[in-house]
């Protein structure tokens, strides 16, 4: 099975969440991996942030966090993801953010688990399977 982290479970990561490293380490290496909508928003965050001990303390992390995980490319097949996420929960007048889409679009697109703590967003999404590792919940046991 193939899992991708969302920006709040990458930001679990970089903030050693013992619940999210702990499962994340029993995963094989190409399991896991970054969509490019996430490594988006976190370096906007860090680089939003003033120049200081702790920027510098997040951006290390954030560099630690990307060594250790694959990336998801933007692909064709998200892009038409991308469209059909967006326009489906239109229809229903359910608006979803851009970014929240594309990350959604991406697990899609590969038929992944999508590890996120934003699920009240994100179970809108037809056909999405998402996990929230920071809860404590563990399907595999």
């Amino acid at each position: 099975m193939r899992y991708l982290f969302d920006t709040n479970a990458i930001s679990a990561l970089m903030k050693g969440d013992g619940r999210v490293v702990n499962r994340l380490r029993r995963l094989n290496k190409g399991e896991a991996a970054i969509p490019q909508p996430v490594i988006a928003e976190i370096a906007y965050g860090i680089e939003r942030l003033p120049r200081s001990k702790r920027r510098s303390a997040l951006q290390d992390r954030f560099d630690l966090v990307r060594a250790e995980l694959a990336r998801s490319p933007w692909t064709e097949a998200v892009s038409e993801k991308f469209g059909l996420v967006k326009a489906v929960l239109e229809r229903k007048g359910q608006r979803i953010e851009d970014f929240d889409a594309a990350i959604a679009a991406h697990a899609l697109a590969e038929g992944a688990i999508l590890v996120t703590a934003n699920l009240h967003h994100l179970t809108r999404v037809a056909d999405l399977k998402v996990e929230d590792w920071a809860r404590g919940e563990d399907p595999t046991g």
